[in-house]
């Protein structure tokens, strides 16, 4: 049987050492050639030795690839660094900041901050952005995900989705069903003018009266779980 290519290896021979990572990180934010910030020619940069940076072939104006993100100041190595990105690409259960101290040999608070920054710009490049607009469907609804704890008690959490028909959907946890606690949420991630379709829940009665939504409910109590392309269907599949 044929064996898989590891991908640690992989990973090690696409960034053997220190300059492929720089080079990486330079052609990705800044492409093969690009116009100098200098000299305005269309230029190829090339790699300074003994810096972090890449100097026009025109006029000698240099760029630092690090500079404003978090490779700019730190001391760690740009390898140690892609390395733990490596990681939090491949592990399905996240990345302990004790499992890199101990696969890197740096101190815990180095370790803790490279996860927390890596965390922090995973967040920004795969945030929640708003959704629907004029004219476009968005389906809110909530319900309960869990079961009872090993003491048998309840353990249930109430979790609120909102789905753009044919798009992203965005879910969150909230500690009532109330309209307190739901309408906000909407608030934040769904655009002006968009229609809005729930349940007859009364928590969602603002949506129309106070915020201007083009707001309308499927009544489930009554049976009644689609009225043309009025209903909830998508977020309850997901």
């Amino acid at each position: 049987m044929a064996q898989k290519p590891s991908k640690i290896r992989e990973f090690q021979k696409r960034f053997p050492d220190e300059d492929s990572c720089l080079t990486h990180l330079m052609r990705t934010r800044f492409g093969e050639r690009f116009t100098c910030f200098k000299c305005q020619k269309e230029a190829t940069y090339f790699r300074v030795k003994a810096r972090r940076s890449f100097e026009c072939e025109h006029c000698g104006y240099q760029v630092y690839p690090t500079a404003g993100t978090p490779f700019e100041k730190t001391r760690t190595s740009l390898r140690d660094w892609f390395y733990v990105m490596f990681l939090f690409c491949e592990t399905r259960n996240g990345v302990a900041a004790k499992e890199v101290e101990r696969q890197l040999g740096v101190t815990y608070k180095t370790a803790w901050r490279m996860c927390h920054l890596i965390r922090l710009y995973m967040g920004y490049v795969d945030g929640d952005a708003p959704m629907g607009g004029p004219g476009k469907a968005v389906e809110v609804d909530e319900t309960f995900i869990g079961g009872k704890d090993k003491q048998g008690k309840d353990d249930k959490a109430i979790v609120m989705g909102i789905v753009e028909r044919g798009g992203d959907v965005v879910t969150r946890v909230v500690q009532a069903r109330s309209k307190s606690h739901i309408v906000p949420h909407i608030v934040r991630f769904v655009r002006d003018g968009s229609r809005v379709h729930t349940d007859e829940a009364s928590n969602f009665k603002l949506l129309k009266e106070k915020y201007g939504y083009d707001h309308e409910a499927v009544d489930h109590s009554a049976k009644e779980y689609v009225r043309g392309d009025v209903h909830t269907n998508s977020i309850e599949t997901f």
